[in-house]
């Protein structure tokens, strides 16, 4: 697969008439803006959500329709040895209305990718719908180096590029896994404006702002196309004057029009951060969080949680504990759509796939769109109707439940970019 070439405006003269057409645009969209309707950033964003949460049906606001269901766009990374179980995390994932770019990094064989680009054209549901897509000319990703961000904002410009009419961009890696089938988050989402952006995140940066925001790094991975680890300079740097450092998790719910600003950015908030975070250790845990909460037009539309189940040691270590059995009903009572870090193979994905998505072994999550007889080793999504045909389980009441939580008006507004 071709990379996506972001293209950035030289230095170009620009005559009179030009310069006048221009700054009459500005003034246009500048009273637009001031003239929106003012219910369009509401305190309470989720429309009867009281009468929902007192038990009514979530899918039945009143007498209205119900609202069309969104498009969810997936990256799923892996490195060596994650093919396999990349293919898993695809059919417990999959949906028709959804698309899934697909990227193993450099250090993994050819081998590996190929075996994975021909499961993307082999598996017949997927080859209907052609929505996965498999990165064939893989990125250098350097742990806990800029490269990781580099990668991520390339999946984005390929994806805005190949992918039409999404609204969310949702970024997986190998070892996690959804505790809901996916008609549940779209039956929830739907429900959703489609301008919030979930990511934890805080500026109270605590022992980060020494051993992640001070130090300066370089990561060879930006240069070079063998893979190393991150080479530390004596010198450190004060923090940033012209903007505030926010940090939190690096997994992440985002907008289609944020990230259209984070690679066509109208001003150059975007690229300043970039350079920024060129030199940061661990970039992903920061660059989105100090670009959404930096600017007007973003920073309110923030919700503090990143949508993932995660259990930590005490004191916590750089990565979190590998989920198993005995955190199984902590899963389940979270409410969270996804959950992280699983080791491979570990027997708790079998109890997720038996009884939380209703997923045979190496077949899709069956949902609404699934039309076919069901029976041992028949995979009932082989036979498939409408996509836009959603069959709610018991998690999407769980989602409801945390989002309604998360967008309360006590909490939504006093956690927003603090």
């Amino acid at each position: 697969m071709r990379k996506a070439k972001i293209r950035f405006a030289g230095n170009k003269r620009w005559s009179v008439p030009l310069f006048c057409l221009s700054l009459f645009i500005l003034i246009l969209v500048s009273i637009l803006i001031i003239n929106r309707p003012k219910g369009h950033k509401s305190s309470s964003p989720f429309p009867h959500s009281e009468s929902r949460a007192s038990g009514s049906d979530f899918g039945l606001l009143g007498s209205g329709s119900l609202p069309e269901l969104p498009r969810l766009a997936y990256l799923i990374s892996g490195s060596k040895g994650d093919g396999r179980r990349m293919k898993r995390l695809v059919g417990a994932v999959y949906h028709p209305r959804n698309y899934y770019l697909l990227h193993l990094d450099l250090e993994a064989e050819d081998g590996e990718r190929m075996e994975l680009g021909k499961f993307a054209k082999s598996e017949v549901v997927i080859g209907e719908f052609k929505n996965v897509l498999v990165i064939g000319k893989a990125d250098l990703v350097t742990y806990r180096g800029p490269t990781v961000m580099a990668s991520t904002l390339h999946a984005v410009a390929i994806l805005l590029k190949k992918a039409k009419n999404w609204d969310w961009f949702i970024n997986l890696s190998a070892s996690d896994y959804p505790l809901m089938p996916q008609d549940d988050i779209l039956h929830v989402f739907s429900f959703l404006p489609r301008d919030l952006n979930f990511l934890e995140h805080s500026t109270n940066l605590g022992w980060k702002e020494f051993q992640r925001a001070r130090p300066i790094i370089v990561d060879p991975g930006l240069y070079h196309s063998k893979k190393s680890g991150v080479f530390w300079a004596k010198e450190k740097r004060s923090m940033p004057a012209a903007f505030k450092l926010f940090m939190g998790s690096e997994w992440v719910v985002l907008t289609r029009p944020f990230l259209e600003f984070c690679i066509w950015g109208w001003d150059n908030l975007p690229r300043t951060l970039l350079m920024y975070y060129t030199n940061f250790l661990s970039s992903p845990e920061g660059y989105f969080h100090t670009v959404v909460c930096n600017h007007k037009d973003f920073q309110n539309t923030t919700v503090n949680h990143d949508l993932h189940y995660l259990k930590w040691d005490s004191p916590p270590k750089q990565n979190p504990m590998n989920l198993t059995m005995e955190h199984f009903e902590d899963m389940v009572q979270s409410g969270a759509p996804f959950a992280r870090t699983f080791a491979t193979d570990d027997p708790v994905l079998n109890k997720i796939d038996r009884e939380l998505l209703r997923r045979s072994d190496g077949l899709f999550t069956p949902g609404g769109w699934c039309v076919g007889s069901p029976g041992v080793g028949k995979d009932p999504c082989l036979t498939h109707g409408s996509s836009d045909a959603v069959k709610p389980s018991a998690g999407s009441r769980r989602l409801e439940k945390l989002v309604l939580k998360l967008l309360d008006s006590e909490y939504f507004r006093f956690t927003q970019c603090k």
